[in-house]
């Protein structure tokens, strides 16, 4: 399988020459799966970006295309088995799998009295079930291959608990034991499993409205530089995660901006 070139031999004008790879993106939502799927799109992959509507795909796809990229987008329930089975093999298909990214984040805050079973089961089947769906289907297609990389992404829900956050902590929880066992069980297969736990605020229009509502519109316009994480600046960590020789591969990352406590 063609392995990754370094950053430098890149074009920074566009798209570097076409890879006879792909890579699966599992929730290529506005920011951090729309910014994974532009970097590995860049470096000349062919890129299937998957979303619940599939529809707002447009966007992406389009911006890919004007940069001279390759990028599909498909509508996709990833709680179902069969959407996740067609699309991982829709993408190996169109080129060799070679790296599947699943970063789906279902952050909700209930309080436990008022978290009902639907919301945990679904808070749950979104940021667990899904990820050893995707996890699995992948690891089916980049065994033949003889390589790959399934990265898997986490929150600071991943390796703690808080108030309000019963069923996202489970769940990322959940999805964090998955991806251990699927580094023991795929690492010695030559198959890089990583989980990358996201620990601070992402710069969203959404992150940036609950600032506006806490603490005032000055404040959202005036955060200082690098308070919250660049969704571009977390791709590039995906990248460089694919990069890494296999005598020193990282299975769990986090990020988190220079000035966030913990």
């Amino acid at each position: 399988m063609t392995r990754p070139i370094a950053p430098d031999d890149e074009s920074k004008a566009g798209t570097a020459p076409r890879r006879n790879a792909s890579v699966a993106v599992v929730g290529a939502g506005d920011y951090i799966g729309a910014a994974i799927a532009r970097r590995f799109a860049r470096a000349g992959y062919i890129v299937f970006a998957g979303r619940r509507h599939g529809d707002k795909l447009a966007p992406l796809v389009a911006d890919i295309k004007a940069e001279g990229g390759v990028c599909i987008g498909r509508a996709l329930d990833a709680r179902q088995e069969e959407s996740i089975t067609r699309f991982i093999a829709e993408t190996d298909a169109a080129a060799p799998l070679e790296v599947a990214v699943f970063n789906i984040g279902a952050n909700v805050n209930f309080p436990l009295l008022e978290t009902t079973e639907r919301v945990f089961r679904k808070v749950w089947e979104l940021a667990c079930y899904a990820g050893f769906l995707t996890g699995r289907e992948a690891a089916r297609h980049m065994l033949p291959h003889g390589s790959g990389s399934i990265f898997l992404t986490g929150a600071t829900a991943s390796l703690r608990g808080g108030v309000g956050y019963a069923a996202f902590a489970s769940a990322k929880f959940g999805l964090r034991a998955v991806a251990q066992s699927m580094a023991r069980e795929l690492g010695p297969k030559n198959i890089h499993v990583a989980h990358l736990v996201i620990d601070a605020g992402v710069d969203t229009a959404w992150v940036r409205e609950r600032i506006r509502a806490r603490s005032g519109a000055e404040a959202a316009e005036r955060l200082e530089p690098d308070r919250l994480v660049n969704p571009g600046s977390i791709a590039e960590v995906y990248w460089q995660l694919h990069q890494q020789p296999r005598d020193s591969w990282t299975h769990e990352l986090d990020i988190r901006p220079y000035r966030e406590p913990w």
